[in-house]
């Protein structure tokens, strides 16, 4: 019998040209989108600082200040020049890293950022990763048990987390957990014995009390992290159980599903291996939302909590009309969001190839 000799399939030189040049398009178009949205969001958050019935220069000076005073205050922040000057003067300052100095610290808005964001960094991490590790699970059941008791109980679980006051509930677990069963530490990310003997690396109390071998506070640090992050955690949950129960019984009614059961397929491979392991990518989006969604959405949970991080931060700012705070807040709000975004849709490309098409 004769063999033909095998052949190695090489990519040729305009092959090879062609792929370089699509991806060098696929990354220009990122970065020009990436850019665009970033500079929309510039936009939006300048534009707002503008429109709001806050007079920055008075948040400075104070409202007894004389007319001189006033004008000479106004001309320093550069509030007489055209708005499209100061439009541009505001997108240089950004992309320098200048947000301005917070009238309520005295400090640079920057440092006050970087000081405040591993707090809510913290929080709204461990809440994504309880959501995740309860919310699928929660969801598939849901799914395979449709029409039952447990899916009608979880149904009503991410009724409650969509319906449910975020402060509200944030009380009702310090009067019950904390004041009255005494399962969890109170307000503020450490006792006030422990504030200040932490040298800060990653700003991650948990990280940063790991590192140092500083047990103490580690376990002090998640006592105080444990009720707020299951409360967000609550809320990702409710929305990541509902998604996942939709997504999951889209699959279990396909014919490739119903096939690998009349095949005699074990029903736990044919949940977790045929009708789960399609939907895992439309997860990553879920998540990505989810996640972005407690960065940002954490200021009611913060106050409640007295958690020193950027919702609380922009919570105080905006009552002392410190517009400075409030602007730069909301832009690194608005860029984690972008960028969560952004990598949810790089991941989807990875373990979708017909997306990068």
């Amino acid at each position: 019998m004769a063999f033909e000799p095998s052949v190695n399939k090489k990519i040729s030189g305009p092959a090879l040209i062609g792929r370089a040049r699509d991806s060098a398009l696929s990354l220009a178009s990122f970065a020009v989108v990436l850019a665009g949205t970033f500079l929309g969001l510039l936009a939006i958050t300048f534009f707002i600082g503008r429109v709001v019935p806050i007079d920055p220069v008075l948040s400075v000076v104070g409202d007894r200040a004389t007319k001189e005073v006033y004008e000479a205050a106004r001309q320093a922040m550069g509030l007489d020049r055209p708005l499209i000057v100061q439009f541009f003067s505001y997108v240089g300052d950004v992309l320098t890293g200048d947000l301005g100095n917070s009238v309520s610290t005295g400090r640079p808005v920057v440092d006050d950022l970087a000081r405040v964001f591993p707090a809510t960094l913290e929080m709204a991490t461990i809440g994504i990763i309880i959501g995740v590790l309860l919310g699928v699970p929660m969801g598939v059941l849901a799914a395979t048990r449709q029409g039952s008791w447990i899916d009608q109980l979880i149904r009503v679980l991410g009724l409650l987390g969509y319906s449910v006051p975020a402060f509200w509930l944030g009380l009702v677990g310090l009067a019950v957990f904390y004041a009255g069963l005494g399962w969890v530490a109170g307000p503020g990310r450490v006792d006030i014995f422990y504030d200040g003997l932490l040298e800060p690396v990653t700003g991650l109390y948990l990280i940063d009390s790991a590192l140092a071998g500083e047990w103490d506070i580690f376990w002090n640090a998640a006592d105080h992290l444990a009720l707020p992050a299951s409360i967000l955690g609550f809320f990702s949950l409710a929305y990541i159980a509902r998604m996942t129960r939709s997504f999951m019984l889209d699959q279990l009614g396909q014919e490739y599903v119903t096939t690998a059961r009349v095949k005699g397929v074990s029903e736990r491979r044919v949940i977790w291996r045929h009708a789960f392991y399609p939907i895992r990518i439309q997860l990553i989006t879920v998540i990505g939302l989810s996640y972005a969604a407690l960065l940002e959405g954490s200021v009611m949970i913060e106050t409640v909590f007295s958690w020193p991080g950027i919702g609380n931060y922009l919570t105080t700012a905006l009552l002392n009309a410190d517009m400075n705070a409030v602007l730069g807040a909301t832009l690194v709000i608005g860029a984690v969001f972008i960028m969560i975004n952004k990598v949810s849709d790089v991941l989807y490309r990875i373990l979708d190839p017909r997306a990068r098409r």
